[in-house]
């Protein structure tokens, strides 16, 4: 398992150079490790033990892993800075997490309080992902969103809170991770674009009733339009207002 995640490295970070380098220099990598020491002891009962070696795994790679947390095969933290994942948290196999990502509970109750992320889950950076809730398979989480709610497989979500806004294609391919992670849809801009066809559909039924329709004073004000939504177009596109 060990040789298995140093081998993860070269196919979820094309940075990746040597495996004296993965070994030495990758701190997701170090934190797993130290978290595959520390859950069998958990497991024993072995409490204090195992929840120090994880707090000196906090202090040497920035990433906080409870030692009861679940974790599957083939895990990667990419930089890991900021990373949180709580005690009752389910992770499966091919899951991967960029740094500020935190995987949290919502409840004081001694019970499955963290999410479960199902096999190829991304999580983007800063993502929260809070509640004992669960991210289905090969779905991708955008950065800086925050889920607090269920997400079906091969999903894509976004925003604060959590919205789906499409589907996905599988995320790890032949072991490697689809980079594309970027490319993720504006759901403010898609619902802006809805409402804007609303307002152009009601102003072209109220033209028909218009006597002046073709007047000078129509005529401006179909050029302001012309001119607004040329401003929106651009903002959708993110270059602003």
């Amino acid at each position: 398992m060990f040789r298995e995640d140093i081998r993860i490295a070269f196919d979820r970070d094309p940075a990746a150079r040597s495996t004296w380098e993965v070994i030495t220099c990758y701190p997701g990598l170090h934190a797993i490790w130290l978290y595959r020491i520390s859950h069998p002891l958990w497991q024993r009962g072995w409490f204090w033990l195992a929840r120090w070696i994880m707090h000196l795994a906090r202090w040497l790679t920035g990433i906080e892993i409870h030692p009861g947390a679940t974790i599957g095969r083939r895990f990667f933290i990419d930089h890991g800075m900021g990373v949180v994942i709580g005690e009752t948290t389910e992770i499966g196999d091919d899951v991967t997490l960029y740094h500020g990502v935190t995987l949290g509970g919502t409840t004081w109750r001694k019970e499955k309080r963290h999410p479960t992320l199902r096999d190829g889950v991304v999580v983007g950076a800063g993502a929260k992902i809070l509640g004992a809730i669960t991210i289905g398979e090969q779905s991708r989480v955008g950065g800086n969103s925050v889920v607090l709610r269920d997400v079906p497989p091969h999903s894509t979500v976004v925003g604060i809170p959590g919205t789906v806004v499409g589907t996905t294609e599988s995320m790890i391919e032949n072991g490697r991770i689809n980079l594309d992670h970027h490319l993720l849809p504006n759901p403010v801009a898609e619902a802006l674009k809805h409402v804007l066809q609303m307002v152009d559909d009601l102003n072209a039924r109220v033209d028909e009733y218009h006597p002046d329709a073709n007047d000078e004073y129509a005529k401006n004000i179909q050029e302001d339009m012309r001119k607004e939504h040329a401003r929106l177009d651009r903002f959708f596109g993110g270059g602003g207002i």
